[in-house]
Formats: structure tokens, sequence, C-alpha cells
């Protein structure tokens, strides 16, 4: 059904659904009465074909009393079945007499009742198969809108989690490059614009939903906390590691700068002479870890999570539902730690070109 339109649907029903009832009739009433061939072919052929357009013009007045109301439309539906059964019987027999080269002949009560009793089953069955095939439509447009509007705000969602940037980071490292200029340190100042740049073109125009290799995260990583290192100098000292087979799998674009910055903004404490962060990437079974330790204040105890946490926690939970795990806690010595596991992607191989 996947393969064709509700229009294309509706025809092939339509045709094959009348193909079988000439069949049908041909085997179990035609032959049997023994009907010459003169007159068993071009009948069925007219029954058939007369029958093909009474349910079109049945599906039109169908179409029409979509709109009335419940207990019209069952008198209106009852009503056109009747007419429609009893002029299609009085084709049915009229060209079967004409045929026979006789110009009228009254039907007995017999074949009132057969004949009528046959149009109206016919009729009846289409009209079940044509509400049948018109209600799974609905059902499965009716879900096809509901996937579309759940992509669309789960997009939308993502979209603006991941366009979230911390105004308290934009304000420290301009007020930082103006601290440089204003000490006459320009190759500092120079160096940390640039990474800035870099961070916010990074930010800008990579798509929100587009997911990258471990190894571009690591370099957008690298630039953020190369950007901070121009502020902290000597007291930030950042490790960051990842095997190498895990660093052509892909992750979603820029997942951890919210928590780098949020360790940076929460676990730095003002006298901490040195600040450590270190950021793992390993494989574990089918699943990428991901693990940042850093040797600060920690969380603090009974206080809900940060924005940072919020959007990672967020962002995780849409892109693989029940299949992703972040916890966070505080070192027993000293120091906090992240803990984030999602399911191995593999980066797809480039299509080979033809010729």
């Amino acid at each position: 059904m996947k393969n064709f339109s509700r229009q294309q649907l509706f025809w092939l029903c339509q045709c094959g659904g009348w193909a079988v009832y000439a069949v049908l009739t041909e085997l179990m009433i035609k032959i049997p009465s023994q009907e010459p061939w003169s007159v068993n072919l071009p009948h069925l052929l007219l029954d058939t074909c007369f029958g093909f357009g009474l349910t079109l013009l049945l599906r039109r007045c169908y179409k029409r009393f979509s709109q009335r109301s419940t207990r019209q439309k069952i008198y209106s539906h009852l009503a056109v079945l009747l007419l429609g059964c009893l002029v299609w019987t009085q084709w049915k027999w009229l060209t079967l007499q004409w045929l026979y080269g006789q110009v009228w002949q009254p039907m007995t009560w017999f074949d009132v009742g057969t004949w009528h009793s046959a149009s109206l089953t016919i009729l009846l069955t289409w009209t079940a198969l044509y509400f049948a095939y018109k209600a799974t439509f609905e059902t499965m447009e009716q879900r096809q809108k509901a996937a579309e509007a759940l992509d669309l705000a789960k997009e939308a969602q993502l979209k603006m989690l991941r366009y979230q940037l911390n105004p308290h980071f934009m304000f420290n490292s301009i007020n930082a490059i103006c601290t440089l200029i204003l000490r006459q340190d320009n190759q500092h100042a120079v160096s940390m614009l640039e990474k800035l740049c870099d961070l916010l073109r990074y930010s800008l125009y990579t798509d929100p939903l587009a997911k990258v290799t471990v190894a571009e995260e690591i370099d957008i990583l690298q630039t953020y906390f190369a950007v901070e290192q121009c502020r902290f100098r000597d007291k930030l000292t950042v490790t960051i590691s990842a095997d190498d087979d895990v660093k052509p799998l892909l992750m979603p674009s820029l997942l951890l700068q919210p928590l780098a910055e949020n360790a940076l903004k929460h676990g730095m404490q003002q006298a901490q002479q040195h600040y450590a962060v270190s950021v793992s990437f390993s494989r574990q079974d089918d699943f990428l870890v991901i693990a940042m330790l850093d040797n600060g204040c920690g969380f603090s105890a009974g206080s809900a999570p940060g924005i940072g946490l919020q959007n990672c926690e967020a962002r995780l939970a849409l892109l693989y539902p029940g299949q992703s795990l972040f916890q966070f806690g505080n070192r027993p010595q000293q120091g906090a730690w992240i803990h984030i596991r999602i399911p191995l992607q593999p980066m797809q191989a480039p299509v080979p070109e033809a010729g």
C-alpha cells in the first residue's frame, strides 16, 4: 500500500474487483445456465460495465453525503443503494431480453427476488469495501500527520537545545579579550578572538540535527578549551583522549560544550590554583562511552541540575529514546564526574560514483 497513492489504489481495487465479479458471474451463473455465447459474453460485458459505472456514481454520492449528519447519511446511503439496485437490475434484465431479440418480457416474482437480491448483495459488498478502504487510508493519513507533527516538534526542540548559547561564556570571553587589549597583550587577544570566531562559526553553520564524528567533536571541544585557556592561562589543564576505533563514530554535535562550560563556570573555585579537566572517549560493547572528570568543587548537594546538564540529557533523550545513559555525581576525593553512553553509530561510507 505504501507504493500506491490513495487514488491509484482505489482504481486498482475497482478494476480488480469488477474483473473478479465478471469471472465469478461467468463461472457460477452464465456457464451453468447454458446461455449461447452470442448472448453470454455481450451481456456479461454490459452488466459488468454498468456495475462499474454505477459504483463510481455511488462513490460521488457518498462523498456528497459525508458532510451530513449521521442520521441523514444513513437514510441517504440506503436510498441511493436501493435506487442503484433497482436501476442495475432493470438494466441487466432489459439488455438480456434485447440480446434474445425480445422487446419486453415481465419478470416473474422469483426473478424479481433473485435478481434484486444479487444486485443488492454486490452493491452492499462494494459499499462495505469502499468504506473499509476509506477508513484505512484516513487512519493511515492521521497517523502519518501525527508522526510528522511529532517529528517537527522533535526537530524544533532539538534546534532550540542545540542553539542555546550561554551569555555568561560570551560575556567572559569578550571581557577577557578587552582586558588583554588594555594590557597590550595583543598576541593573546588576537589568538583568543580567532578561536572564539572559530567556535561561533562552527556553532552557527553546523546543522543542529546533524551528527559529527568523535574526531570532529574533539576538535571543537579543544577550540572551546583553547578560548578558556587564554583566560585562565596555566591555571587550567585539559586532557582529551580517545581510542582510535571510536574517532570515526558519530555523535551529536556540540554535545559536550555545555558540559565543559558548566564545569568551568560552576566547578572551578576562585582560590583554586590548578584546575584540571579530562575527557575520554571509549567503546564498551555496542556503546560509545564518554567520561568527563574534574577536580573542582563538585555538584552541590540537593541542588537542581544546571542548564548544561539539562540540555545534554534532553538532547540524548530525544535522539536516542530509551537507548542512552546520562549520569553524573561527585568523585570521592575531589571534583565531579559525568558519564554518557550512547549506541554506536558508524559513519556511512560515501556512495562511489559511477564510471
